[in-house]
């Protein structure tokens, strides 16, 4: 028997929603409602300059004049870096991961001086270049307080892990390219963890079977299957939908002031008039 289905809408408390949050939103709170399942609200907050407490709460009072309701208390990712510690270190002890000490320069000087250099869904890959340093060079730098990122080694992941794949219901079974985004940063000092890590956690411990989200976040998920087959955690179903778009074919963005869910209630729009307008009649 499957588990009932749970899916979450996962903001970032670093500006009020927009209409193409609202779209998010309603199409995952729909799909929940509509199965008899959970609806969870997670508030990703671990970029700590950018999030503020009261975009946080904008999110939450803009979803409920909305409509929408969400299944227990949300999930606050900053109160939970433990939990990505433990996934890190399990990786750790799986010797998947390396601290990277180049700058971002550093990074862009090695692809500049490169004839040819990979890319991702992102722009160039990441070129390797602290991942050969050997153990004694990476004890020296770290005890010389050179400060350094954790990257994942996506090569010696995949041979761990072995072939996975993923279900996106408007494409079938994909099989995961764990290459796609190369050896991405799972951790850094100012942020104990990154996206990539820190979603495949919650979505784990939340018990999330569906992942209702962005087309745009497609690419990202051959590293969370990655992620999910390494730590041994169930891989959920996924439906990517189209992002909602101006007239002009622009998806919405934060800079869009005119168009967030408070701008909108503040000109006389109506929860109502907000749904027409995000395609929910």
């Amino acid at each position: 028997m499957s588990a009932p289905l749970a899916t979450r809408f996962a903001p970032s408390p670093t500006g009020y929603l927009h209409l193409g949050h609202a779209f998010s939103a309603l199409t995952a709170w729909r799909r929940a409602r509509d199965a008899g399942g959970r609806f969870l609200l997670r508030i990703e907050d671990i970029d700590i300059r950018r999030c503020k407490p009261e975009f946080e709460t904008a999110i939450r009072e803009d979803l409920a004049w909305l409509g929408l309701d969400w299944d227990g208390d949300a999930r606050r990712q900053s109160d939970h870096f433990a939990d990505y510690g433990a996934a890190l270190d399990r990786l750790q002890a799986m010797d998947v991961i390396f601290p990277c000490f180049c700058t971002r320069a550093d990074i862009a000087r090695e692809i500049a001086a490169a004839q040819s250099a990979p890319h991702g869904p992102d722009g160039p890959l990441y070129p390797g270049t602290c991942r050969a340093l050997s153990s004694a060079q990476r004890r020296a730098r770290v005890v010389a307080g050179v400060e350094f990122a954790l990257r994942l080694d996506w090569a010696k992941a995949a041979s761990i892990a072995g072939p996975y794949r993923f279900f996106e219901e408007s494409r079938g079974w994909i099989e995961g390219a764990p290459a796609l985004h190369g050896d991405v940063v799972l951790a850094r000092k100012d942020t104990p963890t990154s996206y990539h890590l820190a979603v495949t956690v919650d979505d784990h411990l939340q018990g999330i079977t569906l992942v209702s989200r962005g087309e745009d976040l497609l690419p990202a998920t051959h590293v969370h299957g990655l992620l999910q087959k390494l730590l041994g955690y169930e891989t959920p179903r996924y439906a990517h939908h189209p992002l909602l778009t101006d007239a002009q074919g622009r998806r919405y963005a934060k800079r869009d002031q005119a168009l967030t869910l408070r701008a909108l209630r503040e000109s006389g729009a109506t929860p109502a008039d907000v749904r027409r307008r995000a395609g929910f009649d």
